[in-house]
């Protein structure tokens, strides 16, 4: 048996290839296919079939153009209800291709449809897909499908089911492939691992631990983070179908002149946190492709927002549009040709946010009445933080801000775990009027290895 893992980690998305005598199989894809196509053909399997684990909701999936462009046959769970052509597959059952076979096990409580699927080959070890039930130290969130009659805690029932009564039945020497890592929004305390065993997930996964249901369903429903609004749209993409990628219209050059008279559109900024903070177009927005691009950008942008890019290469901005489209934003109206230079050239305004490394803000924290805000998750935060930071999690900035009463013409330095969110943080601060922002470079980690004081 042929089997590979793909890792795409701007959205810690995990999807597989796995063949057999010429027949090929990929299963949860991401929405640009082409590496699945090119592998499949170098190892010379006829991809006869796509499997969805479920509906996934933090990004649109291919399912539709691998089925396009190959003829492959499309497989959820029978309770997925999508909307084209599949096969809807029942708990237990099995699918041969060539010596492999592959037996589907019904395990609703992250989505109502969710599936896993037991993979046996001769001579070698069971493995087991787990899409988002199982992860590498977590399982998937309960309260991810919200508005179809279920709350997370009939979802967290399921879900001590399906764990307790399959995949905990398996035996310890099956492997675990998830369909997800460290990072992604459809858990909570995911590892940066990207496989393991049944046994070691029985030993080491907290959620796994023996106990009742009861005690299971209170835990998972406690404190869980506000899901990012693109959640429930991404699924319903992927419940109807995606158009292929081809079919988008390709972002147009733009002159800074047009760029600004675009200006009530958002102006996507894909550069590091150092060249955004060194000069940027005022009113942009700074969500750099060197971290979890597609992810921020579905959180923080409206789907059906109109775009410009602004990026240093043709080839940065090219990367955006399909990063973009993973996750459902498809309208780029364009990019500003010849990037911060042209704009500059112009003879245009330029702001900038000045960055500064942690030794510099324990210096000013010691004489500065300055604001702190933290901009990671809440259990970021409260594992420990800079002193007087205040939390404002990126992800619900704007309700975040309303109690912390900052002021908006006061040093106020913006923290993350390592710069990349707070400089995002910072791009929106200064679009609501902040105007002497600062951004940490390294972040709290940097913070905390360098030995400073940590509440």
């Amino acid at each position: 048996m042929y089997f590979k893992q793909f890792y795409l980690g701007c959205l810690a998305h995990a999807s597989y290839l796995l063949g057999s005598e010429g027949e090929g199989v990929v299963v949860d894809p991401q929405r640009d296919v082409d590496e699945y196509l090119a592998e499949a053909d170098a190892r010379g399997l006829k991809i006869k079939y796509v499997i969805e684990t479920h509906l996934h909701a933090d990004f649109v999936s291919g399912h539709q153009e691998i089925a396009a462009r190959t003829g492959a046959q499309i497989i959820f769970g029978e309770k997925a209800g999508v909307e084209f052509e599949h096969r809807a597959v029942k708990d237990g059952e099995v699918l041969s291709m060539g010596s492999v076979t592959l037996r589907f096990l019904e395990t609703p409580g992250h989505t109502p449809e969710g599936i896993c699927v037991l993979i046996t080959a001769p001579s070698e070890p069971q493995k087991l897909l787990t899409g988002d039930t199982l992860f590498i130290g977590d399982v998937g969130r309960p309260d991810l499908a919200g508005g179809k009659g279920y709350t997370p805690q009939m979802m967290a029932e399921m879900m001590y089911d399906s764990l307790h009564g399959k995949l905990l039945e398996l035996p310890d020497q099956v492997e675990v492939y998830p369909a997800h890592g460290a990072g992604s929004m459809c858990g909570r305390n995911m590892s940066k691992e990207t496989s393991s065993t049944i046994g070691e997930q029985r030993k080491f996964n907290y959620a796994l631990r023996p106990m009742s249901k009861e005690e299971f369903v209170t835990m998972m429903t406690a404190d869980l983070p506000e899901a990012p609004n693109y959640f429930p749209k991404d699924a319903e993409i992927n419940r109807s179908g995606a158009r292929g990628l081809s079919e988008l219209q390709p972002p147009q050059p733009l002159t800074p002149q047009q760029v600004m008279e675009l200006r009530d559109n958002v102006l996507l900024d894909v550069r590091s946190a150092a060249d955004f903070g060194a000069g940027h177009v005022p009113g942009s927005m700074n969500i750099g492709l060197s971290g979890q691009f597609a992810m921020w950008a579905g959180s923080l942008i409206p789907l059906n927002a109109s775009i410009v890019i602004i990026a240093d290469t043709g080839a940065q901005v090219d990367e955006s549009v399909v990063r973009l489209a993973r996750v459902g934003i498809e309208n780029v109206k364009g990019y500003l040709e010849g990037g911060v230079t042209s704009w500059r050239d112009a003879g245009l305004p330029i702001n900038t946010l000045p960055q500064i490394s942690v030794a510099e803000l324990n210096e000013r924290l010691a004489n500065d009445d300055m604001q702190i805000v933290d901009v990671r998750r809440p259990t970021e935060y409260v594992s420990g933080h800079v002193p007087r930071a205040q939390n404002a999690p990126l992800a619900s900035l704007d309700k975040s801000l309303g109690p912390l009463k900052l002021e908006k013409d006061k040093v106020t330095a913006v923290i993350c775990a390592g710069g990349y969110r707070s400089s995002a943080a910072a791009s929106l601060l200064q679009q609501q009027g902040f105007s002497n922002l600062l951004n940490v470079t390294g972040g709290t980690g940097a913070w905390i290895n360098a030995g400073y004081l940590v509440e």
